[in-house]
C-alpha cells in the first residue's frame, strides 16, 4: 500500500478510524484507541509509525524536541488520536505544527469520544495539498455522518 495516493491513503485512514469507532464506541481511554487504530491499520497493509520523533531544524541545527506524533502513516500523514470531549485550538494547532516540521502534506485529527465519528474528525493541511484530497476527505467524513 506503499503507493496510495494521498487521496486513497486519507480514505483508508478514516475508514480504519471509522471500523475501531464501530467497534469499541466512545468512552476509552486514549491509549486504547491508538492500539487499536494501529492494529486495524495493520490489518489494512497501511504503513505506520506509532511515537516517533519529531525533530526540528533550525538554522542548519537539529534539535530533539521531544515532540511526538501519535502515528505517521503511509510516510506522509499525521495521525493525531484523542479521546476527549472537544479538541481545542491548541490541539490543532499543534498537529499543523507536526504537519509543517515533518514537511508532509496532511494531519488528521480524530477524536473517539464522540457519539458519531463524523463529528470527531479534522484534518490540517499543508499548503502542498492537493485540494482533491480535501475534499474527497470532506465527502468520505460527510458520507460517513449518515
Amino acid at each position: 500500500m506503499n503507493a496510495l495516493s494521498l487521496n486513497l491513503l486519507s480514505h483508508a485512514l478514516i475508514g480504519a478510524a471509522l471500523e475501531v469507532h464501530l467497534e469499541l464506541g466512545p468512552g476509552l481511554l486514549e491509549s486504547a484507541y491508538q492500539a487499536a487504530y494501529s492494529h486495524e491499520l495493520a490489518l489494512r497493509e497501511i504503513p505506520h509509525v506509532r511515537q516517533q520523533d519529531l525533530p526540528i531544524v533550525y538554522k542548519g541545527i537539529l534539535i530533539e524536541s521531544g515532540y511526538c506524533p501519535d502515528m505517521l502513516a503511509g510516510h506522509r500523514v499525521i495521525v493525531e488520536l484523542k479521546a476527549i470531549d472537544r479538541p481545542t485550538p491548541l490541539l490543532r494547532a499543534q498537529l499543523l505544527t507536526y504537519v509543517r516540521l515533518g514537511g508532509y502534506p496532511l494531519g488528521l485529527l480524530v477524536n473517539f469520544n464522540v457519539s458519531k465519528l463524523a463529528e470527531g474528525i479534522e484534518w490540517v493541511s499543508n499548503d502542498a495539498l492537493d485540494p482533491a484530497a480535501v475534499s474527497a476527505c470532506s465527502a468520505l467524513i460527510s458520507r460517513s455522518a449518515h
